[in-house]
């Protein structure tokens, strides 16, 4: 639908799924209702619908879409240049201060668990996210090894599954805890083990 909106279709469609992100984060995927996201954007139900046809799955679809967005967004712009270990750790501290700021509340992991990690539309988005963050961090990977801070016989799209799959692990305990302090661990581990290939690398 997006292709066929006016520029202020568009406008008012993205409005309403920000606003919806806002009551979904204040509130819970459970209890928020269509009227509660009306009040809040200043949406009619006639409006709702047009821009969200087939109800309250497809708005949670693209409010899960926005938040992953967000998701790759309030890590730059260190993810995107991964280019030194002083970046590395700056990118390090931003993931733990999104992460602690939302403490045992994820809107994206609750919104999946919502609309179904098994429906094509929700299983798309968390492709996504993750190729794009896993891509980010191999590219950074790649830029280490060409200064020569990590050995170029390092499997770089190995490692950087490997780091991803550690802070997703660490946010998932963090989920159930509310403490950070797995999440904190992945990722020092993560950059430590890095590092340790480059110092090895220095002794050869």
């Amino acid at each position: 639908m997006d292709g066929a909106l006016t520029r202020k279709g568009a406008a008012t469609r993205a409005r309403i799924i920000e606003g919806a992100a806002e009551v979904l984060r204040e509130k819970g995927v459970a209890t928020t209702t269509l009227d509660d996201i009306r009040l809040r954007t200043g949406t009619s139900k006639g409006q709702l619908f047009h821009y969200f046809p087939d109800g309250r799955d497809q708005l949670l679809l693209a409010v899960a879409e926005y938040e992953a967005n967000r998701v790759l967004d309030d890590q730059q712009p260190d993810l995107g240049c991964l280019t030194s270990w002083s970046a590395w750790y700056r990118w390090r501290d931003l993931v733990l201060e999104r992460y602690r700021a939302q403490a045992d509340t994820c809107p994206l992991g609750a919104l999946f668990l919502e609309v179904g990690r098994a429906t094509p539309g929700a299983r798309a988005v968390t492709q996504h996210l993750l190729v794009t963050w896993q891509a980010a961090l191999a590219a950074g990977i790649r830029a280490m090894q060409e200064q020569g801070e990590i050995p170029a016989s390092l499997d770089v799209d190995q490692a950087a599954a490997a780091l991803l799959a550690g802070i997703q692990g660490g946010v998932t305990i963090m989920l159930s805890t509310g403490q950070s302090t797995h999440l904190e661990a992945a990722l020092d581990t993560g950059i430590a083990r890095l590092r340790a290939l480059g110092a090895d690398l220095a002794t050869t």
